[in-house]
C-alpha cells in the first residue's frame, strides 16, 4: 500500500476512463477544487446509498466551487449503467485497468479484496503544485455531517 496522502501533499494526477471511449484527467480540473470519492463497488447497497447521497448534495459542492468524482475499480460500462440507474450527475472514473492504480496512489485500495476503500479527498485549486493542499476525510454517510465537513474544507 502507498503512503497515506497527508494534508498539504501534492495530489497524484491520473487519467481514467469515464466512458468506454472517453478519458478524464485530474489535470483537467487545474484551478478548481475537486472532491475524490473512492468507493468499493457500484451495485453494493452501501456504495449505492453513498453515491446517491453525494448526488443529493451535489448542488452544495458546486455552490462551494468543487467538482465531484466518484472512483472505483468497476469498469466504465458498469459505471455507465450504475450512473444511469441512480441518476447520478457527476463523473465516475473507472480505476479498472490496471486495477486500482489510482486508488493505490491515494492509499485507498484494499489489496486483500481488490477494491477501493471508501475514502474522500478534498483537493484545492493548487493541489497539483508543490505545497498544495489535499485532505483525506473519513467516509461519511450522514448528509448534514458530510456537508458540514466538506464546507469547512472548501471555505
Amino acid at each position: 500500500m502507498a503512503d497515506i496522502i497527508r494534508n498539504g501533499m501534492q495530489a497524484p494526477d491520473f487519467v481514467l476512463h469515464v466512458t468506454p471511449d472517453q478519458m478524464l484527467s485530474l489535470n483537467e480540473f487545474t484551478g478548481r477544487r475537486v472532491i475524490l470519492a473512492f468507493y468499493p463497488a457500484d451495485w453494493s447497497p452501501v456504495c449505492g446509498d453513498q453515491m446517491s447521497l453525494y448526488n443529493h448534495i451535489l448542488p452544495e459542492f458546486r455552490r462551494l466551487g468543487a467538482e465531484l468524482l466518484g472512483i472505483s475499480v468497476d469498469g466504465a460500462w458498469c459505471h455507465q449503467a450504475f450512473a444511469r440507474d441512480r441518476k447520478l450527475h457527476f463523473a465516475l472514473p473507472s480505476d479498472f485497468e490496471p486495477k486500482g492504480v489510482v486508488a493505490k496512489s491515494y492509499a485507498a485500495y484494499r489489496d486483500s479484496e481488490g477494491v477501493c476503500e471508501r475514502a474522500l479527498f478534498v483537493i484545492d485549486e493548487m493541489a497539483r503544485s508543490p505545497g498544495a493542499t489535499s485532505r483525506r476525510l473519513p467516509s461519511i454517510r450522514e448528509p448534514m455531517e458530510l456537508s458540514k465537513r466538506l464546507r469547512a474544507c472548501l471555505l
